[in-house]
């Protein structure tokens, strides 16, 4: 059997030695058995913390055609290609004949038959995918941390492209040699050690070097779904069960890395010595070409293994489902109700000392679409805290709050300039045969920060018009319509929605409450300063982020007995005055009682949790009648 090492850094190799076994046995199912082979080993003890991961380390200090990991979200689908899954060797000075597997591989051995009757060809799929949109610093970090993978600078790689637009592969081939001190300069940081060990300063310094790569990256278009966003695209071979995989999905994918140069579609010509694997090239239009093959040191290949579907990318939880871990979930559900006190004093203390929008705050981030009722989406709850202040950056400093507590998340200033100019939606580009990605574009239950106070007066054009209408939609129906040109289609999403502002949002919402300051507003400079994200200690920090995440993932009934007291109590409401409570007042009390039984550790409704949900919706209520008398103009 393999030796750790001997499976990660030379993966081909051991599915190369089922091929050659399977020979002799027709029907054998080796695919399978080398796919199961890695999940296997990947199941031993930390076994998964040895694999390298392209969200951490540098594409030039990963070796080529070894196993490594990528966190990512799918962008986009592409066509299914043809490859050549079994093809034949010749040996030029004796003439013997050798049978070759071509899968997981990109770039076939020299000297191939290609009018061998024994060759075989196989179709597999292709995923363009990203790092997940908005993933925060701490959530990259932590993972970094927490990896033991040993990379070792590639002398069979170098990364001479690294540096070079589309553009500038159309320029003559020679001009690559021209600069040769530019593309040995990986980053500007201290000289990295020969080898590193995943902890420490070299960690460090691992996740540093990547700055060459993005600066390279910016001379194209890598169809990341937000501006600024780091970190290697990648083209991920699928080739079995991918029709299991969904656009948006989040995923963990380990397979074979492949950068070979004789990827890059627009190099003026190939290398001689080898054959593509794809014979359907010629078929694409010369744009189509420029996305699809983009150069291998921009957007390296991935030859999928196994991937895992996330549920969550909470580094501090359990990888597996909180089920399969009843320790961790135990002792969490034990502590969620002290952890909530914390937070809520936290919160408190951030919301101006309004207690009543902290606990609201609280509801908002740990809500989620457990299932969808025909076209109803279930479990949303979209808050718009109106009355933040304007001034000292507060709505700012909101938000690097949120960001320090959620795994990933976006800010949105709704400026009229951002509205008008900014491309929401994913479109379809026909001519290149891709999705072009959109900021709407974002994996389940990212925290989408949309700040109101940044409208100012001026009128909104067509893209305006269709982004505002997008973010309703999205509000509303919890969907994104992607622009095909030709037609609309809807695709489900799962996204956090928290909406600031003066006063009520032009935008729809779930849930209003008007934030009560009791802050002096001559104070309120040195007050924001006291907050800005700096809680007791890291370790309590860490409570809260692990906090949010589990009661998302919660399950959650209400017994029949509950539902019977609900109905009666909703009877008894409506009695004395039926214009009191609609079946929306119900509705919207059901699912604050639902996260607030959650946000206590509680899997199903209690009469006390009901009683204080009631309690709760009562002085929101209240509270925004009253605003409603002061501010009558206010709808």
């Amino acid at each position: 059997m393999p030796s750790t090492q001997d499976w990660i850094d030379h993966p081909l190799e051991v599915v190369e030695g089922m091929f050659a076994a399977s020979q002799n046995s027709p029907n054998s199912g080796w695919e399978a058995k080398a796919v199961e082979f890695f999940k296997e080993r990947l199941k031993e003890k930390d076994a998964h913390t040895w694999v390298p991961s392209l969200n951490d380390v540098p594409l030039h200090y990963l070796k080529p055609n070894s196993l490594v990991k990528f966190r990512c979200l799918i962008q986009d689908m592409f066509d299914p290609e043809f490859y050549m899954g079994v093809y034949e060797t010749v040996d030029p000075s004796t003439k013997a004949k050798v049978l070759r597997c071509g899968r997981y591989k990109d770039v076939t051995e020299c000297a191939v038959d290609f009018n061998s009757r024994n060759a075989v060809t196989a179709e597999r799929q292709t995923f363009y995918c990203v790092p997940i949109p908005g993933e925060n610093p701490w959530v990259k970090e932590s993972y970094a941390g927490s990896s033991q993978a040993r990379v070792v600078p590639s002398t069979s790689y170098v990364p001479s492209r690294q540096k070079r637009s589309y553009e500038e592969d159309d320029e003559d081939v020679d001009d690559m040699d021209t600069q040769p001190q530019k593309q040995r300069e990986p980053h500007t940081g201290p000289h990295i050690p020969t080898e590193m060990q995943g902890n420490g300063e070299s960690k460090r310094l691992e996740t540093e070097a990547p700055s060459s790569q993005t600066a390279s990256a910016s001379h194209l278009d890598l169809n990341f779904p937000l501006p600024g966003e780091k970190g290697p695209p990648c083209l991920v071979k699928v080739y079995e069960d991918w029709d299991s995989f969904k656009l948006n999905d989040i995923l963990e994918v380990y397979g074979i890395l492949s950068v070979s140069p004789a990827l890059s579609a627009l190099a003026d010509e190939k290398d001689t010595s080898s054959s593509l694997l794809d014979p359907a090239d010629h078929m694409e239009t010369a744009e189509e070409q420029r996305v699809h093959s983009p150069p291998a040191s921009l957007v390296p290949r991935l030859h999928m293994l196994y991937a895992k579907p996330l549920q969550h990318n909470n580094p501090l939880l359990p990888s597996h489902t909180l089920e399969n871990n009843s320790a961790f979930l135990s002792s969490t559900l034990n502590e969620m109700a002290s952890v909530r006190a914390e937070l809520l004093t936290y919160f408190t203390h951030v919301l101006l000392r309004d207690a009543l929008a902290a606990e609201y705050l609280i509801l908002h981030l740990i809500s989620n679409v457990y299932t969808r009722r025909d076209i109803l989406p279930l479990g949303k709850f979209t808050l718009n805290l109106s009355g933040c202040p304007t001034d000292a950056s507060y709505t700012e400093r909101l938000y690097q709050i949120i960001q320090q507590l959620a795994p990933s998340s976006y800010y949105l200033g709704m400026s009229l300039q951002n509205m008008n100019q900014m491309q929401l939606v994913p479109k379809k580009d026909y001519v290149a045969n891709r999705l072009v990605s959109g900021a709407l574009q974002l994996a389940r239950n990212t925290s989408l920060f949309l700040d109101e106070t940044k409208l100012e007066q001026g009128q909104l054009d067509t893209t305006g018009v269709r982004n505002v209408t997008a973010l309703g939609n999205l509000i509303s129906w919890q969907k994104v319509d992607y622009d095909f040109n030709y037609h609309q289609m809807e695709f489900p999403c799962n996204i956090n929605v928290l909406i600031v502002s003066e006063a009520r949002s032009l935008l729809p919402s779930d849930c209003q409450i008007h934030v009560q300051s009791q802050v002096d507003p001559q104070h309120m400079e040195e007050y924001l300063n006291s907050i800005h994200m700096n809680p007791q200690a890291s370790s309590l920090l860490n409570k809260f982020r692990m906090y949010l995440s589990v009661a998302r993932l919660l399950d959650y009934s209400i017994s029949d007995e509950m539902t019977k007291s609900v109905e009666d109590d909703f009877v008894d409401m409506r009695k004395d005055d039926p214009q009191s409570i609609s079946a929306e007042d119900l509705h919207r009390m059901l699912v604050v009682a639902r996260l607030l039984s959650l946000s206590l550790g509680q899997t199903s409704l209690s009469r006390d949790s009901w009683l204080r949900a009631k309690h709760i919706e009562a002085l929101r209520r209240s509270r925004m009648e009253q605003h409603k008398c002061v501010n009558g103009n206010e709808p």
